[in-house]
């Protein structure tokens, strides 16, 4: 039977379950400076136990949220009933509780424990939670291969022995090992996951990490800021625009889109705008746009519609979905797709669009929040000639250059290779950086030197200063850039064409995502470039 398949991230409340210990209550965290990760080829996440104050490595396919089992998995032992407790109280606030104030100064260092002999005691009575353990590993024993009956005779025998053995040395054993191999080798174990990283120091030594981390904290992403509305940028200023007498909609008020309309709005143009959450539309009604209720809703108030949300799915949910483009498209409407999407995905849009006898283009943005703001991206356009005609007032407002490149999808091509490019340098710039900072060069040297050779550019500096500032603001969020590179990978997969840099490229943007950076700026690469 098929395992159902979890995607765990920084934060989330899980049970964690050891080979030979009971299921235990924790948290997906990052790994203390000291905790080396084993070199299995396995997916793991570290863990850090309630109740006991560790951390341990933990396969994927051994931990299960917390929620779902929590009621399959107490215990009546009071040292699970502790850790219960921990766990509830970081649900209850919002699993932001960051383990520092849960462990207090109590967080362990990487040095050996002799237990003490009430310790030892305790340790051999555990027996009696046999049964509770049991119950426990049944849960998680359904991804694993099944043991054939002789096997489990062997492996009752060997327990009824470690029994005896238990009650004869009393020896307290450490409750979490770095690689399986150890696991497998000691059977008779405590059954509360402390000191597992104390304990076998000398395991931990032989262990060699390609992910040895340091403990970082994490910055917040930077929220949003307010678009101010009052005063148009110098760029758009001294542009000659003469806005057109249509009117436009515009989906989507996030980094990029919320410049783009505050550009549209200072020039001149009617403007209509719908966002997933309705707050981010207030300013904008201030300032003259008039709000919606629903996708179709913008659709049937405009002309011509713009749309720039987050990714390939969003988009087409836009279109298809309930409420959305589809319903009030006719042929008097025309669409504007500026998400970065695949071209797959457009001409798929493109194709229910002209069914509905609408017109449709493909306007792909090159630039950041800064360009957006000051109306000097690079739009690259590919669809309908008469519509990209009839937006030219507005893409004056927007950008700097427009570029008209035919049937739709090649606007599309075109910019994933654009941001392949840039991706590959930024995940060039991270690793530069981490280097020389590991030879103990300054960084800011670095970047000074940079500026004075070719290499010069200003996603080069900008991204140079964020790396060494650390706080890492979002400009371009780094969810987006893997997204684009993903896509990259897909367009070359489909033509054959290798892209062995882009998809190494590729695998330290999604690295430094699951490190829970995907909301920062595309330099917060740099998080995995310095390990």
């Amino acid at each position: 039977m098929a395992t159902k398949e979890y995607n765990f991230k920084i934060g989330d409340p899980v049970w964690a379950k050891m080979k030979g210990f009971s299921a235990w209550p924790g948290k997906v965290d990052m790994p203390p400076d000291y905790l080396k990760r084993p070199t299995m080829k396995k997916v793991m996440h570290c863990v850090f136990f309630f109740g006991t104050y560790d951390y341990g490595w933990i396969p994927e396919h051994d931990l299960k949220p917390y929620q779902d089992f929590k009621d399959k998995m107490m215990s009546t032992k009071k040292s699970v009933k502790k850790a219960v407790d921990e766990i509830e109280a970081y649900i209850a606030g919002g699993c932001k509780t960051p383990s520092s104030q849960i462990v207090a100064s109590s967080k362990p260092t990487p040095v050996k424990k002799t237990p003490s002999k009430k310790e030892q005691s305790a340790a051999a009575n555990n027996s009696s939670a046999t049964e509770d353990d049991a119950d426990f590993d049944a849960l998680f024993s359904e991804t694993k291969t099944p043991v054939s009956n002789s096997k489990k005779r062997n492996k009752s025998a060997d327990s009824d022995e470690m029994t005896k053995s238990n009650k004869k040395s009393k020896k307290a054993k450490p409750a979490v090992k770095e690689t399986e191999e150890i696991m497998e080798e000691d059977e008779d174990l405590d059954l509360t996951p402390s000191n597992h990283v104390n304990n076998r120091k000398s395991a931990s030594s032989a262990v060699s990490s390609f992910l040895d981390r340091p403990y970082l904290n994490r910055p917040p992403p930077s929220s949003p800021t307010l678009v101010d509305m009052s005063s148009a940028s110098k760029v758009l200023a001294d542009k000659d625009i003469q806005p057109s007498s249509l009117k436009f909609g515009f989906l989507g008020l996030g980094i990029m889109g919320s410049g783009i309309v505050k550009n549209l709005l200072n020039s001149g143009h009617s403007v209509t705008v719908w966002n997933r959450t309705n707050d981010k539309c207030k300013d904008f009604a201030k300032a003259g746009a008039k709000e919606a209720i629903t996708p179709g809703d913008v659709i049937a108030e405009s002309d011509i519609t713009f749309s720039c949300v987050a990714d390939p799915q969003v988009a087409k949910d836009m279109v298809f979905g309930n409420c959305g483009v589809l319903s009030e498209i006719n042929t008097t409407k025309g669409y504007v797709e500026m998400t970065g999407i695949d071209s797959d995905t457009s001409q798929d849009i493109a194709e229910a669009i002209s069914l509905k006898g609408g017109r449709y283009l493909e306007a792909q943005v090159q630039g950041s929040k800064e360009q957006s703001s000051e109306g000097s991206l690079v739009l690259l356009v590919a669809g309908d000639k008469s519509l990209f005609d009839d937006c030219q007032s507005c893409f004056q407002a927007m950008g700097k250059n427009s570029f008209y490149l035919g049937e739709v999808g090649n606007a599309s091509k075109m910019n994933l290779v654009l941001q392949l490019m840039s991706g590959v340098a930024l995940a060039g710039l991270a690793e530069g950086m981490a280097l020389a900072d590991r030879a103990g060069l300054q960084q800011k040297d670095i970047l000074e030197v940079l500026g004075l050779t070719g290499l010069a550019c200003p996603t080069m500096i900008e991204k140079g200063k964020a790396i060494i500032e650390g706080g890492f603001p979002t400009s371009h969020p780094l969810k987006h850039m893997q997204k684009d590179l993903k896509l990259s990978l897909n367009m070359g997969d489909q033509l054959d064409q290798p892209l062995p840099l882009t998809a190494s490229a590729n695998e330290v943007f999604k690295h430094a995502k699951r490190l829970g950076y995907g909301d920062h700026d595309t330099s917060a690469v740099y998080i995995r470039g310095r390990v």
